[in-house]
């Protein structure tokens, strides 16, 4: 894990990270991705929203990310909220993982939370078992329901 880095994704890494969110997010085409890149990741959203990058040390690509924005909850006040969690790597995917997880325990002070809600989209076991090993247990359960006529933005 020494040799990762876990930073912001820097504005010229959008595109570059494309095939990596696509990992999490098959259906999602380049233009949807720059759209909600760029609005997550900028400026006018620190502090409440963005994207969290994994990549080996001398190596320009990512390859590993989450996205992640603050709520208020009632019962918990500021939450962080992280999803979309991808860490590809062909020798050591669990060390990107376990780097991206450990960012969230640094991230969610950071960031004045008091929690960390995790999302887990479809059956990624390998992404439920890397948060459970860092202390994530079960808060409920999220469903979804695409509404009729919806266009995903």
């Amino acid at each position: 894990m020494s040799n990762l880095m876990i930073e912001p994704l820097a504005p010229e890494q959008i595109r570059s990270a494309f095939p990596l969110i696509r990992e999490a997010l098959p259906g999602l085409d380049l233009s949807g991705w720059l759209r909600f890149a760029r609005q997550t990741a900028g400026a006018r959203r620190a502090g409440r929203a963005g994207i969290i990058a994994a990549r080996r040390m001398n190596r320009p690509y990512p390859c590993g990310l989450f996205c992640y924005r603050v709520d208020q909850d009632v019962e918990q006040g500021r939450v962080l909220i992280a999803e979309h969690f991808v860490a590809v790597d062909l020798l050591e995917p669990a060390a990107v993982l376990a780097a991206l997880v450990a960012e969230l325990d640094k991230l969610g002070p950071r960031l004045g939370c008091n929690a960390v809600r995790s999302i887990v989209h479809g059956t990624a076991v390998e992404i439920s078992g890397g948060l459970a090993r860092a202390g994530h247990t079960a808060a409920g359960t999220l469903l979804f329901k695409p509404l009729l006529g919806a266009t995903p933005a």
